[in-house]
This record gives structure tokens, C-alpha cells and sequence, in this order.
């Protein structure tokens, strides 16, 4: 188990799924975690599962497509816990709809909150870094951005996602010098509640399923998988790891059966 005793993280997209895997883990391991998200009713129920008594664990709510969000969670982690050693750039959308049928406020949606979040709550986060001498940022981005799957038309949102990719490698040597590594994990299907954003429960039972085979290890991915590669790549094991792009995948980007 890595230890995050004394570090403080801050998780986008921390109320559900993966980001909330992730600041569960670091909680446990010893970290204090910001979680941000949209619905502060589901980030305050989110932060009583990650952190019972409260200690460690503050959330604050708001858009992550506006600057002033990521501003907001810089905020919070140094009043509340005195800095920032950690980003989990987590928030992100999706919603598969063919090309021919997007149109600009569609667009608008993947890019300001995928790429547009996470650029500048990075941009906040490596500032607040800073300070501390150094830190590490590990982002979602995904495998659609690899590579394009038929099933699940989405041009915007893989776009958005490349854009990660791309920011990742950018970042990995403007930021270098100020000893903050980043580093992204692209996650094929992962079972989390992001699918009934656009489907009904009973069309996400029926669904998810269909997708195991897709991976050539046979299943779909969970929470825990992709936590446990972040928490690698943010704690001091991964020390000599920046500009990485990791597929977490079940192994699709290695072929097809």
C-alpha cells in the first residue's frame, strides 16, 4: 500500500465512480481530500462514505468548466489542510450520439468540462504545488482517445479527451522543473453511475454487460481498477513516470480476439 500520510489531494468528479474510489484510498492511506463536483448534495454524502468523522475530507460544489471552480478547490485544500500535493483530474462527461447529430452547445459541453476543466484546475493546482516544492497530477482521460469504437459514436468527447492526452505530455515538461509529474490513465468501460447520466437503469443492466467481452481479460472494468493505477502514479513509487498516458483497459488497446 502506498502511503499519502500528510499530503492533501484534491478529486474532481469525487461524488461518484472513480474519483470517489480514489479519494476513498487516499483517505484511507493517510491523505486529506478535497472532493469537487456539481451537486453538493451528492459530494456531501460522498464525503460521509470517504471520511465518516469529517476530518480529513471537504467538498465544494460548482462547474468545473469555469476556472473560478478549480480556483474555489485550491482554496479549500490550503485553508483547510494547508496546500496541495496531489490533483486527481478526474471530472468528465460522456454520451455517445453520432456525429452528423451534435451540435455546438453538445460540442461545448465535452470540451469545457474535459479539456477546459482540467486544464485550468491543473493551471491552479501546479500554483498551489508550487509552494510546496513540487507535487503530482494524474488526470482520466480514455481509451476512445487511442483509438475510435464503433459502438459508442463520439467524436467530441474523444477530441476532448485527445486534448488530455496531448496537455499531458505538454505539461509533463513545462512543469518538470518545478518537480511536478503528471500523468494519465485511459480506462476503457468502467462500471460507474456516469452511464445512467444517459441511460435508465434497466437499459444499463441490459447494456454494461454486452461491453465484458469487448476486453480481452473478459470483463468490464470497476472503480478500483483505475484507483489503483492513479494512486501508483501519484504516490512516490512513480517518482521517475511523467507524461505517461496508461491504458487501463483489459487489454483492447493491445488488439482485438
Amino acid at each position: 500500500m502506498h502511503s499519502f500520510s500528510s499530503k492533501v489531494a484534491i478529486v474532481t468528479g469525487g461524488g461518484s465512480g472513480i474519483g470517489k474510489e480514489v479519494a476513498k484510498r487516499l483517505v484511507a492511506a493517510g491523505a486529506s481530500v478535497v472532493i469537487g463536483g456539481r451537486d453538493a448534495a451528492k459530494l456531501k454524502q460522498a464525503a460521509q462514505e470517504i471520511d465518516a468523522s469529517g476530518a480529513k475530507v471537504r467538498y465544494v460544489a460548482g462547474d468545473i468548466a469555469a476556472p473560478a471552480t478549480a480556483q474555489a478547490l485550491v482554496a479549500a485544500a490550503t485553508e483547510a489542510f494547508g496546500g496541495v500535493d496531489i490533483l486527481i483530474n478526474n471530472a468528465g462527461v460522456f454520451k455517445p450520439k453520432a456525429f452528423l447529430d451534435v451540435n455546438e452547445q453538445e460540442y461545448s459541453w465535452f470540451l469545457d468540462i474535459i479539456l477546459k476543466g482540467k486544464f485550468f484546475m491543473a493551471q491552479a493546482a501546479a500554483k498551489a504545488m508550487q509552494l510546496r516544492g513540487g507535487g503530482a497530477i494524474v488526470q482520466t482521460g480514455s481509451l476512445w482517445a487511442l483509438q475510435a469504437i464503433g459502438a459508442t459514436p463520439s467524436a467530441a468527447y474523444s477530441a476532448a479527451n485527445a486534448g488530455v492526452h496531448a496537455l499531458t505530455r505538454n505539461l509533463a515538461l513545462e512543469l518538470a522543473p518545478l518537480n511536478i509529474r503528471i500523468n494519465t490513465v485511459a480506462p476503457a468501460v468502467v462500471e460507474t453511475p456516469v452511464y445512467n447520466t444517459f441511460m435508465s437503469d434497466e437499459q444499463v443492466k441490459e447494456t454494461l454487460p454486452s461491453f465484458n467481452s469487448f476486453h480481452p481479460l473478459g470483463r468490464n472494468g470497476q472503480p478500483a481498477d483505475v484507483a489503483e493505477a492513479m494512486l501508483f502514479l501519484a504516490s512516490t513509487n512513480a517518482s521517475w513516470i511523467t507524461g505517461a498516458v496508461l491504458p487501463v483497459d483489459g487489454g483492447v488497446t493491445a488488439g482485438r480476439n
